[in-house]
């Protein structure tokens, strides 16, 4: 037992301060304390348990937030890929493409346009002149005499091109193949036979001349770059 002493005046007496005496057995001091120690400690446990409660309800959904975003990464790459494998065979076919290009050039790459040639004589022809017929060969004469001569130094010959026509007289003749020589397309013009007559009362020259075609006559459709 203890004994607790403290100052108690009594009032309207004389007498002075009396002793308070405790009269718990201290096993239940003891036991109010050790109520205390547990109801602090149940306390601490309890906002421990809610501490970790929310750190694993927030790593919960950093995890969740985290497995979303890989999701939606995976469904990306998976659609790339889709849209990848569909142009997988992109580069077999420009390859296809430039064999079958590789091959319209080789086939079509001298193509002459001899529709083109024929409207630019018509256009140079002069006015005393009369063509009687025209022709044109891709392959390039074999040059003799003076005929050789003449197309010493000159262009490469990729064609032929021969006339035969009527004009007033041999100064017609030459005015004509000066035209011919003033076209990019042929070269080395020359007339191999030439014959007087009379139209009536009229003289007038007969003749035939040739000359050269000259890469220029070449259309170049098919060897020019795409989009050149």
């Amino acid at each position: 037992m203890t004994v607790q002493t403290e100052s108690v005046r009594l009032v309207g007496t004389g007498t002075g301060l009396l002793p308070r005496v405790n009269l718990l057995p201290p096993e239940i001091a003891e036991q109010a304390a050790f109520r205390k120690v547990q109801l602090g400690l149940g306390a601490a446990l309890a906002l421990t348990v809610v501490a970790v409660g929310a750190a694993y309800v927030s790593a919960t959904q950093g995890v969740s937030a985290a497995q979303g975003d890989l999701d939606t990464a995976t469904q990306q790459t998976t659609s790339l890929q889709a849209e990848a494998a569909k142009f997988r065979n992109v580069t077999a076919i420009y390859a296809a493409a430039d064999a079958a290009q590789a091959q319209l050039t080789t086939a079509m790459g001298d193509e002459i346009r001899f529709s083109q040639l024929l409207n630019d004589l018509s256009l140079s022809v002069p006015s005393n002149i009369w063509i009687s017929s025209v022709g044109y060969t891709t392959a390039a004469p074999v040059a003799v005499g003076a005929a050789a001569a003449t197309a010493v130094g000159t262009a490469p010959a990729v064609g032929a091109f021969t006339v035969s026509a009527t004009g007033f007289s041999h100064d017609d003749v030459a005015a004509w193949l000066d035209s011919i020589a003033g076209l990019k397309t042929y070269s080395s013009p020359y007339f191999s036979n030439s014959t007087e007559s009379l139209l009536g009362t009229k003289p007038i020259v007969t003749f035939a001349a040739t000359a050269n075609l000259t890469p220029k006559a070449q259309s170049g459709r098919y060897t020019k770059p795409a989009g050149g």
